[in-house]
């Protein structure tokens, strides 16, 4: 895997013209031409102090991962899958779970082919903790745009959504600083909130991503006001971003997707839920029903080889997706744009948000996206009304598993400020990026 490496010059200058072999009897017919723009390269060269300390967290979270499945006695007889019920398989589910629960410290862990989205993980998880006459609320403003209908904020007409069954709903503005509000947060909490949610990564909103820090705070303020309540994470977007996850710092359940940061671009579907055993067992009987719990359900071999296989690489495939952030911001943020986060800050999920300032140039940075991308790029894309989400949404994803936005993608709401959510894994696409930003500067249209 190719890595960025600070000990030389990110990006080598290529000759035009071949040296002359050795062997005169042996010519070469390739030229060398640069493939790389000159402010990619020289915002990759100059953000080598950044690069170093992501290869110092990979570092860390690998050998973590790397632990955990030695705990988990994991071996290739893991990988074979199953049919039917899935009652006769090879414990990989169970070592499966033990490993995942084990790298984001939490004390059980469901991961599974079944779970087709964050969203569905994330509702797993609320519909776990919630009954009737229960309060939901939101700490971080308002949450991303699929889980308003299975809360009930959107009109879900009528198909079970957490307002339908009772479930009340409440959400606590952001600060001015798109921060929480801390003081607001202190006396937050009514004697029916049962759920606190907490959305670790922007979303579609311009605000700042919360570090797992600010996450624990979060906790123990809301377990000060009332030890019973129940925290809820959303941690879709930031597994791996630093060497600890919210479990560690205290929060009863997690939830995400496997085709985004922990299937390392590898993972063909599935999400997971972890935390404390006794609402993990509760998610697991929304995902299946009440009595069947975690001990069904099938799994192909090939996909199940493919989750481990994915998970052991996620911290290394999540690094190069935060040097992507870097490099987006920094070229960006050179032409005078608006960035979120902004250049050479920590990370706190791998998404790059970029204000563009109108429909004409959200549509036609996804083009170029997609114009650069090895999956689909003799296709435009084009935006339209997409099932859970309120706006207009254009998507440009030319990933080899669809939705693994890692690999290289970006998207967003044709709505104010028509801001752009970009993610790039730098190994796989330093390449396209160039070609980008060369398109950008060729044509004028993103001129700051």
């Amino acid at each position: 895997m190719l890595v960025l490496s600070c000990a030389t010059p990110a990006y080598p200058t290529f000759s035009h013209t071949p040296s002359r072999p050795k062997s005169t009897a042996i010519r070469s017919s390739f030229s060398y031409v640069n493939p790389f723009v000159p402010e990619v390269a020289k915002a990759a060269d100059s953000l080598c102090s950044e690069f170093r300390a992501v290869d110092n967290l990979v570092a860390c979270n690998s050998s973590r991962v790397l632990k955990a499945f030695q705990n988990a006695r994991v071996g290739s007889h893991h990988f074979a899958g199953c049919t039917g019920y899935g009652h006769d398989e090879a414990g990989g589910r169970e070592a499966l779970d033990q490993a995942f629960a084990e790298i984001v410290g939490a004390e059980s862990a469901i991961v599974r082919s079944q779970f087709f989205s964050g969203t569905h993980a994330i509702t797993c998880a609320l519909f776990a903790f919630l009954r009737p006459g229960d309060e939901l609320l939101a700490v971080a403003g308002a949450p991303y745009d699929t889980l308003e209908e299975v809360i009930g904020k959107r009109d879900s007409h009528g198909v079970g959504s957490l307002k339908d069954f009772g479930v009340m709903y409440r959400e606590l503005p952001l600060a001015g600083d798109g921060g929480l509000d801390w003081d607001a947060l202190t006396s937050a909490l009514k004697p029916h909130t049962k759920c606190a949610l907490i959305q670790r990564s922007c979303g579609y909103s311009w605000r700042r991503s919360l570090s797992v820090k600010e996450i624990g705070r979060a906790i123990q303020i809301i377990k000060m006001q009332n030890p019973n309540c129940l925290v809820m994470v959303d941690n879709c977007y930031g597994e791996f971003v630093e060497s600890i996850e919210p479990p560690m710092v205290g929060a009863d359940l997690i939830a995400g997707s496997l085709i985004k940061n922990p299937g390392g671009t590898i993972a063909p579907c599935g999400g997971y839920v972890a935390g404390s055993k006794r609402w993990v067992d509760a998610a697991a009987a929304r995902l299946s029903a009440p009595g069947l719990g975690i001990d069904c359900g099938s799994t192909p071999g090939d996909i199940m080889r493919a989750f481990f296989q994915g998970l052991f690489i996620a911290p290394q495939m999540v690094g190069e997706a935060i040097k992507g952030t870097f490099l987006v911001a920094e070229v960006m943020a050179s032409k005078g744009y608006k960035v979120q986060p902004l250049p050479r800050v920590p990370r706190n999920d791998t998404v790059q948000a970029v204000q563009l300032g109108s429909r004409e140039r959200l549509l036609a940075f996804c083009e170029a996206v997609q114009r650069s991308s090895p999956v689909g790029s003799f296709t435009k894309p084009v935006a339209g009304i997409t099932p859970g989400y309120a706006s207009e949404v254009i998507f440009a994803d030319g990933t080899f598993i669809d939705g693994s936005t890692s690999e290289l993608s970006c998207d967003g709401p044709l709505r104010e400020p028509y801001a752009v959510f970009c993610q790039v894994c730098i190994p796989m696409k330093v390449h396209a990026w160039s070609v980008i930003f060369a398109i950008t500067t060729e044509t004028g249209k993103f001129t700051g």
